[in-house]
């Protein structure tokens, strides 16, 4: 809870102990907390010389020092020193960019090698998207696979919008549909396409990190701001509007549904459909929903007569004017 004031976790346990308690001496909270006395009575004197306690006479107890004084006065000082560093960090991106048009073409395109240094400099361009984070995600996936990437998920509690455009194959690798499930409900954005043409991160359309060949741990290349990063940018909106949209709950409120009709269709009915947009299979459907192919059939035979359709191409078309999708 504290670790950016400069508290480690035991510290910071040990003073969440003390705050509820007139005082207490270190052998009383190396029963309560389950530490030796020599650990609870170091600890008592490390959060001593952060302000947080203090010995109360020659009784050996320790009182907490109230919250807001002593845990306001740590906020100051972090407060001191991120508000330093953003204006270190916008001098150094001013000089940056008035240097930006005397640099050359070796100094807008960076060659990262080895998969150590491509993973680091992935996790950098994630840590330090401030306002979007695009994607295209291409089978098969390295270094850190689509669904498990802790930098990403941060940036989407950070409020950093996360658009992906994921390839249809990927979606029928096992547990896929769940890893994208956990995604979405993060706040994440996510499209299908069939194919791609490259792996692809782009962080506030301002940098760009691209793989030298499909396996990404051989090599990558960070676009700064150039023309080639204008096309990488332009490359993302083209397939993102040609993309299919992952969907796994209906939509509301669209025109052209009645609520009897939007009442018949379930989530899972959303799932199938949207998944059968992308161009998967009643049988890869069915594997990734852990149902029959024949349940999948009938399924869509029943939305089929709910929206009066004839083909599964004129039940896409209703379940889109419905807002079913």
């Amino acid at each position: 809870m504290f670790e950016a004031l400069g508290l480690d976790a035991d510290e910071e346990r040990v003073y969440l102990a003390l705050v509820p308690v007139p005082g207490a001496t270190a052998s009383e909270l190396s029963v309560e907390l389950g530490l030796s006395v020599g650990d609870a009575e170091r600890l008592l004197k490390r959060i001593e010389s952060h302000g947080l306690a203090a010995r109360s006479g020659t009784s050996g107890r320790y009182v907490a020092a109230p919250p807001t004084v002593a845990l306001g006065a740590l906020l100051t000082l972090a407060r001191d020193s991120l508000w330093r560093a953003e204006q270190g960090t916008a001098a150094l991106s001013e000089q940056y960019r008035a240097a930006s048009a005397a640099r050359t073409v070796g100094d807008l395109v960076e060659v990262v090698s080895g998969p150590d240094a491509v993973r680091h400099r992935f996790t950098q361009l994630q840590q330090a998207a401030e306002s979007e984070l695009l994607a295209f995600v291409t089978a098969p996936t390295r270094l850190v696979h689509w669904s498990d990437n802790p930098a990403e998920r941060e940036a989407a509690r950070r409020g950093v919008r996360m658009r992906l455009i994921v390839e249809r194959e990927l979606l029928e690798e096992p547990g896929a549909m769940d890893d994208a499930e956990r995604s979405m409900a993060a706040g994440e954005e996510i499209r299908i396409a069939e194919s791609l043409p490259i792996k692809l991160v782009l962080a506030d359309r301002t940098m760009a990190l691209v793989p030298l060949r499909p396996n990404a741990a051989e090599g990558a290349v960070v676009v700064h701001t150039s023309m080639l990063l204008d096309a990488l940018v332009a490359l993302f909106d083209a397939c993102w509007e040609r993309a299919i949209p992952l969907r796994f709950r209906s939509s509301s409120g669209s025109p052209g549904s009645s609520d009897d009709e939007a009442s018949l269709v379930t989530d899972m009915d959303v799932k199938i459909l949207s998944l059968l947009l992308t161009g998967m299979t009643d049988e890869a459907v069915a594997k990734q929903l852990d149902l029959s192919a024949r349940t999948i059939q009938r399924r869509i035979r029943q939305l089929m007569d709910l929206a009066g359709a004839r083909t599964r191409l004129q039940l896409g078309w209703h379940a889109s004017r419905a807002g079913w999708l």
